[in-house]
């Protein structure tokens, strides 16, 4: 047998090894041949997630609340345990544990660094302690996606339900939070509240759903728990 033979063999196999292939395996592998899907993946490479702005998060503040200042004195006395971690959030369900980064500006460009930092606490909530609202965003990503700076820390969201524990580590004090409800929003709808708001401190965490998507808005809120007026 010759070389020209020999590569004809060749070429032969691996083309019936390639068929067989596709043919075993198509379910997994016909997104290749998908011209959307591809483009799509090109871009969310290039754009792992979509940037967040004031225009889409102002809609879930409650009207008339946030108007207390972050230097005021806390208007709930709230039962809290040491700590000596600092500007961090922790997640025991979901395995998070994260810096909280307290933004400084609403603009789109600074909070999508902000974010490659860790969570972020968006401009205008009131602190643990204060009556009202604290908002709290966070990446997504897509299964599968790696770990690189804080892209995936609020993938699992969609894990926690009623009764899970949230907590907040700010100043050697842990505060806890007692998650009530989730919901899948769309972009810049109005988050389902009830009159929590108005007399304790909620915790409102906010990422891109699905994973890594800005098609909808994943909300999780809780409670400031063991408080008191």
């Amino acid at each position: 047998m010759n070389k020209i033979q020999t590569k004809k063999i060749f070429k032969a196999a691996l083309l019936i090894y390639l068929a067989s292939f596709l043919i075993i395996n198509w379910s997994d592998v016909s997104w290749i041949f998908n011209y959307r899907a591809v483009s799509g993946l090109v871009s969310d490479f290039f754009n792992p997630y979509p940037s967040i702005d004031a225009s889409t998060i102002n809609a879930y503040f409650s009207p008339g609340q946030n108007k207390v200042s972050m230097q005021a004195q806390p208007a709930i006395v709230a039962s809290v345990n040491y700590t000596s971690k600092q500007n961090t959030l922790e997640i025991p369900k979901i395995g998070i544990s994260v810096p909280i980064v307290f933004a400084t500006s609403a603009d789109k460009n600074s909070l999508t660094k902000d974010l490659d930092l860790g969570v972020v606490y968006y401009p205008g909530s009131v602190m643990p302690g204060q009556i009202g609202q604290a908002i709290i965003l966070g990446h997504s990503a897509p299964p599968g996606w790696p770990t690189i700076k804080h892209d995936w820390v609020f993938t699992d969201l969609d894990k926690l339900s009623p009764g899970d524990q949230i907590f907040i580590d700010l100043n050697n004090s842990q505060y806890t939070y007692i998650v009530k409800q989730k919901t899948i929003i769309q972009r810049g709808a109005e988050i389902p509240s009830d009159n929590r708001v108005l007399t304790n401190n909620v915790l409102t965490l906010i990422s891109c759903w699905p994973p890594g998507k800005d098609y909808q808005r994943i909300t999780v809120q809780a409670e400031l728990a063991s408080s008191v007026r």
